[in-house]
């Protein structure tokens, strides 16, 4: 008798929970037929960032297609009941809806302000909600490392992940030793905030000169106000957590003012993205990004044989369903729901949500496990970080021609050498 036979004997109350929603739903598909596991799924396809969230979305489906195809869960298929939004303000109810089909482990969610309510939500309905994008800060009273888990870097990681390389690797390799002035410019919310506190962090912990630390409003926005605080601060590195239209402003303000910047390197909701390049054309060659690969920037030869079949199978079934590449947040949400749907869950005692919890602290996967690269090992309790992946992977990008990026650290990743380009000003 399997293991999931066992639980299924015991009798735990969440786990015939579990049972009846799928059979509810008519979710028979395979072998496992009424006894399918509803997991939910509860992103923006809709709204500012569909774009992003309808990628990850794509690759959390990919995943659950993945672990079905080779045995589910114990034998059990995966059924996902998917709640998509277009604001924040919508996720109480999405995540009421899914409470109401006895769902109590939800995958979500690509948007920082997506991610703070729902953290808060699944804290007070007591559900599972693991965040396989989004890296803002969460609201006091979430219970992190229970009913919240981060499975992609958080933006303190991805802020001084940026600062580090720009101190310890990139003025290095351009052989500058001269003292330079760091500049943090923010957008005002849970994403700007989380992502600038970490690159401050960074700044002061290797003993740098923090020049200035710039938030704004996104919504009300003086962009050339902001590229003047930058000139006046004497600003030679610019860090900048921002989304594409105002990341996009600031940038155009800068050039325009012809400040003499040395560095900018920004973060996942802007400097990275294709939009963001369009946008900017030939001004954004030289700009650093700091964020999560995509799966044309990852080094297969560097991944763990089964993760590497992994990422060659979802690379190809993408590419065949959507006819397009898996951006960064399509790898995050395959690569993060297979911890969740290949690991954490198959190694619970039961699906409760405290047995879960214990699981998650249970599971290591080394580095390269997944196909992203990233590994997996959550924060203590009682940690800053509790309930975050701390081997979850980040890489620098660099446009290094318009609209054309490439991965130039770590080494283990890179597709391209640092370019030496000057920045438009």
């Amino acid at each position: 008798m399997n293991r999931f036979a066992n639980l299924r004997l015991r009798g735990v109350a969440t786990t015939i929970a579990f049972m009846i929603a799928a059979a509810g739903l008519g979710a028979c598909t395979g072998a496992g037929g009424a006894g399918d596991i509803v997991i939910g799924a509860l992103y923006p396809t809709q709204g500012t960032q569909r774009v992003g969230g309808s990628q990850e979305l794509r690759g959390v489906r990919l995943a659950v297609d993945w672990v079905n195809r080779n045995g589910g869960i114990h034998g059990h298929n995966v059924r996902l009941v998917v709640e998509t939004i277009a604001r924040p303000e919508a996720v109480p109810d999405a995540m009421a809806a899914l409470a109401a089909r006895h769902v109590t482990v939800v995958i979500g969610s690509h948007g920082s302000a997506v991610s703070a309510i729902a953290a808060t939500e699944a804290t007070q309905r007591n559900m599972s909600f693991w965040e396989t994008g989004a890296v803002g800060l969460l609201p006091n009273g979430v219970a992190n490392g229970r009913n919240f888990f981060r499975l992609a870097p958080s933006g303190a990681t991805l802020g001084r992940a940026a600062i580090d390389f720009v101190h310890s690797v990139l003025l290095p390799y351009r052989k500058v030793t001269s003292p330079l002035r760091y500049t943090v410019t923010y957008v005002d919310d849970p994403y700007g905030r989380a992502v600038g506190a970490g690159a401050i962090d960074a700044i002061r912990r290797a003993g740098l000169t923090l020049a200035a630390a710039i938030p704004y409003d996104a919504n009300h926005l003086d962009a050339a106000a902001v590229a003047r605080k930058v000139a006046a601060a004497r600003t030679d590195v610019i860090f900048a957590s921002a989304y594409v239209d105002d990341g996009v402003a600031v940038q155009r303000a800068l050039a325009a003012q012809h400040v003499p910047l040395k560095v900018a390197i920004g973060t996942s909701s802007s400097y990275c993205m294709p939009a963001f390049a369009k946008l900017l054309g030939k001004a954004a060659v030289g700009l650093f990004a700091s964020d999560k690969p995509d799966a044309n920037h990852v080094r297969t030869a560097a991944l763990a044989p089964k993760a590497r079949a992994e990422l060659a199978w979802a690379a190809a079934a993408y590419a065949t369903q959507y006819d397009d590449a898996m951006s960064a947040p399509a790898l995050s949400g395959f690569s993060n729901a297979l911890v969740v749907l290949g690991s954490v869950l198959p190694a619970a005692r039961s699906f409760s949500v405290g047995d879960i919890a214990s699981a998650a602290h249970r599971v290591r996967l080394s580095a390269n496990s997944l196909p992203n690269g990233s590994g997996f090992e959550l924060a203590p309790d009682r940690a800053s970080d509790a309930g975050d992946n701390r081997m979850a992977e980040s890489v620098i990008w660099q446009w290094i021609a318009p609209v054309t990026s490439a991965v130039v650290w770590p080494k283990t990743y890179a597709t391209h050498a640092i370019a030496d380009l000057p920045l438009a000003a």
